[in-house]
């Protein structure tokens, strides 16, 4: 028996229906994720994608084996700009480099002995500081560390504040601005994890409670000494970032976007941080895109990717631009 031929056009209808068929028979919950992946595509950027830094402590191993080939590689897994380690003679040669592969070049850690430790043999000064800076053609001057017996006392810390308003104000003389990174050390109490005697007075508590950062809140200039916020070290410390963020705000001018590792304890000695703590964006439990699209309703100027620890630098750099690309904002 002849099977009935059925027409081009006949045929070609009918896979249509049974493809909108099959396609309306999909879950609701289905097709809701699937518009959220169109609009994720298709949507606007991330805040300050047009200039993401990397903080190249991260590649700084690579850095001093090949740091053109580095910066290079920097660029084409589509960053922005870089943030330099150091300002010395050799920042003024890497900055080259990197506007040489399009890499802007605004921030720059100094010696954080200028502040925390003047005195010390062979530290140089806030204005050899601040000329080289010039040379590299920064925006911002970051003051980035204190060493332990630099910070082990409440007015030890309340004299670097002092000093670091002091380099705040030649900095902002010279036309950049100077900020203090912080690590989770500062939220540490001067007196350890001691609890509150019930009958001492309110200020045997309050000194009791008082930590580096709190004094910094307070005695920092807030019209010359602003912060560069990681909130890595932050949320390690037992700080929420965002609330933090709220309570700076317009005086946060740079943000360092670091994840934490689900499950990490509140350490406040940077020192006992395990390596595997530190992960890329988007594998941890810190909300990358909500402190970008803060950061951009408190005035923040730039915001650098850091991961202080990786066993393939590199690919965790691609990993974790990959992720802010694809992030939704």
């Amino acid at each position: 028996m002849k099977t009935p031929s059925i027409h081009r056009r006949t045929a070609l209808q009918l896979t249509a229906t049974s493809a909108m068929a099959a396609w309306l028979s999909q879950p609701l919950n289905l097709l809701a994720q699937e518009a959220e992946k169109a609009t994720a595509k298709g949507g606007e950027p991330l805040p300050y994608m047009d200039r993401i830094g990397l903080q190249l402590y991260t590649l700084r191993d690579a850095m001093k084996a090949d740091p053109e080939g580095t910066l290079k590689a920097v660029a084409e897994a589509g960053y922005r700009q870089v943030e330099l380690m150091n300002i010395d003679d050799e920042a003024v040669r890497l900055a080259a480099i990197a506007r040489d592969n399009g890499l802007i070049v605004h921030s720059a850690f100094m010696d954080f002995n200028v502040i925390a430790e003047p005195n010390k043999d062979g530290v140089g000064s806030v204005e050899t500081t601040l000329e080289l800076a010039e040379r590299i053609g920064l925006r911002h001057v970051v003051f980035g560390y204190i060493a332990k017996h630099q910070r082990d006392t409440a007015d030890k810390c309340r004299a670097i504040a002092d000093r670091a308003n002091k380099a705040a104000d030649q900095t902002r003389n010279a036309g950049m601005r100077m900020c203090y990174h912080n690590h989770s050390f500062e939220f540490a109490t001067f007196n350890g994890d001691a609890t509150e005697d019930a009958n001492s007075n309110d200020d045997e508590k309050k000194a009791n409670k008082l930590t580096a950062f709190d004094i910094f809140v307070e005695r920092f200039d807030p019209h010359k000494m602003e912060f560069e916020l990681d909130v890595f070290w932050a949320k390690i410390g037992g700080r929420d970032p965002i609330e933090m963020m709220r309570r700076l705000a317009g005086r946060i001018s740079q943000v360092h976007l670091k994840d934490l590792k689900k499950d990490t304890p509140v350490i406040t000695d940077e020192g006992q941080v395990p390596n595997d703590a530190f992960q890329e964006l988007g594998n941890g439990i810190i909300d990358i895109p909500a402190v970008m699209k803060l950061a951009r309703e408190i005035g923040v100027d730039q915001c650098h990717v850091e991961q202080d620890q990786s066993p393939a630098p590199l690919d965790s750099v691609r990993e974790s631009y990959a992720f802010l690309k694809d992030a939704p904002a």
